[in-house]
């Protein structure tokens, strides 16, 4: 007897008849309110799937969201039932990628950024109008009312950790009845980010930013003539109306648009991923922001400490540069460029003119004012090491010569540690450099002065 072999391609037919079959009962189970049986077609239908829902044809994944989702409702699993939902919505906005694997199975990839992502060539764009959308109002019409009430409340009692995905489970119940409202589902990411719930957060707000979401929306409000209230319209209503002129029954047509928020997207996004050490992702993200916000000084700033926390020093140095280029006003940038300057020998005097720029912009800048007087004395101990080594070894010039070189320095510093010790008087450190300051340049009345007062500090406990 001939062994038969079957082929690629009728194996794969084979499969896609069974899937087809099966959720095709699926369908037919929960439109009979029959959940038992709907969850055993889907778990057949999903063991043969092994989640490869590309190769499953739009009308048949649009059948397997509708029973799936709408079995979960049934089971009293709200949000997982509302997202696969809302997929049956998805398949209507976004185009249909399709073609044939290496194995010459049919695929089908909903939305460009899967299709790029399989790396298949020669996909062809179709689309894909639902048809089951219809069915599921009456059903979910009343869970919407509730999640939105539950997660008002939430809000409102400042349980923004219950409220985060109560407004995604609205979110995605409204966009299965093909209302695509992408402010509840900014709600759900703000509650996440007010409930300290950073990758969730981070999760929302990174689907807003890549779906183009700015908050701008327009609302369209008219006057009732007969009750002589102002009412709010939809726009093929209110256009309908304002064009009827002294036959309709609205007068005083008018309309508020939102101002957008997608600078505050970024800057949310950047400041979550950072806080939760995404900095790679964090970066990334920052750059496409600085494309659509060049002059944005908070993203700029956000990208200073990614780099910085990140231990990308060089980044983070030329960005400090371009943050007091964005905003020269800020001492803090300032001193922060002179903190990194003073690290290296070769831009010390670079770091000189970044804190003085500090102090210019914040006189009380009292770490600005510390920082300043350091630098300019320079490394004091090793200078007196040099001194007493040439001195020693009698080289008396070169040995004049460091001495005098460290007087010089001395006293340069004297006037910011002055500003240092008026910016921070009950900073013992200040007092201690100032009564040595004033010694070494024969001021003896200030040097008792500080000396008095470092004294006291010492005998109050302070350190």
């Amino acid at each position: 007897m001939k062994k038969i072999f079957f082929s690629i391609a009728l194996v794969s037919a084979t499969v896609a008849f069974a899937q087809k079959k099966e959720i095709a009962a699926a369908v037919k189970a929960i439109d009979a309110g029959d959940v038992a049986a709907t969850n055993s077609q889907i778990a057949a239908a999903e063991a043969v799937m092994g989640g490869k829902t590309y190769m499953v044809e739009p009308a048949v994944l649009e059948q397997y969201y509708y029973a799936k989702g709408l079995a979960l409702l049934k089971s009293g699993k709200n949000a997982e039932g509302a997202a696969y939902l809302a997929k049956m919505s998805e398949l209507g906005k976004e185009k249909i990628y399709t073609g044939k694997d290496s194995s010459k199975n049919k695929v089908y990839y909903v939305g460009k950024a899967a299709a790029d992502q399989s790396g298949i060539q020669g996909l062809k764009e179709d689309t894909y109008l639902p048809v089951l959308t219809g069915k599921i109002g009456n059903t979910i019409n009343p869970l919407i009312e509730a999640a939105n009430k539950t997660a008002m409340n939430a809000y409102t009692s400042k349980n923004y950790a219950a409220a985060a995905p109560k407004f995604r489970e609205v979110y995605d119940l409204l966009k299965a009845g093909g209302q695509d409202n992408k402010q509840y589902l900014y709600y759900s990411g703000l509650n996440y980010a007010l409930a300290d719930k950073k990758n969730e957060a981070i999760e929302v707000y990174n689907e807003l930013i890549n779906s183009g979401y700015t908050g701008v929306s327009t609302t369209y409000f008219a006057k009732n003539k007969k009750s002589g209230e102002v009412e709010p319209l939809d726009k093929v209503t209110w256009d309908l109306n304002k064009k009827m002129g002294a036959t309709s029954e609205y007068s005083d047509f008018t309309s508020e648009t939102s101002t957008s928020i997608e600078k505050e997207l970024y800057e949310t996004n950047a400041a979550l991923m950072v806080d939760a050490e995404k900095y790679d992702d964090a970066l990334a993200l920052i750059e496409k922001g600085l494309k659509k916000f060049p002059s944005n000084s908070k993203l700029t700033e956000l990208q200073g400490t990614a780099y910085y926390k990140s231990g990308k020093m060089d980044q983070f140095i030329a960005n400090l540069k371009v943050q007091t280029e964005k905003n020269p006003s800020d001492a803090n940038n300032w001193y922060n460029l002179g903190v990194l300057q003073s690290k290296d020998p070769a831009t010390e005097a670079e770091a000189v003119k970044s804190y003085k720029k500090a102090v210019e912009l914040n006189p009380a800048f009292a770490q600005a004012w510390q920082n300043l007087t350091y630098v300019t004395m320079g490394d004091d101990a090793k200078a007196i090491e040099d001194y007493n080594a040439a001195k020693k070894a009698g080289k008396t010039e070169a040995a004049n010569k460091i001495i005098e070189a460290r007087r010089a320095r001395l006293a340069a510093a004297l006037p910011y540690a002055e500003k240092w010790y008026e910016s921070d008087q009950n900073n013992i450190d200040a007092v201690s450099l100032l009564k040595g300051l004033y010694m070494s340049n024969k001021k003896e009345a200030k040097f008792q002065e500080f000396k008095a007062k470092e004294a006291a500090m010492q005998a109050a406990g302070k350190k």
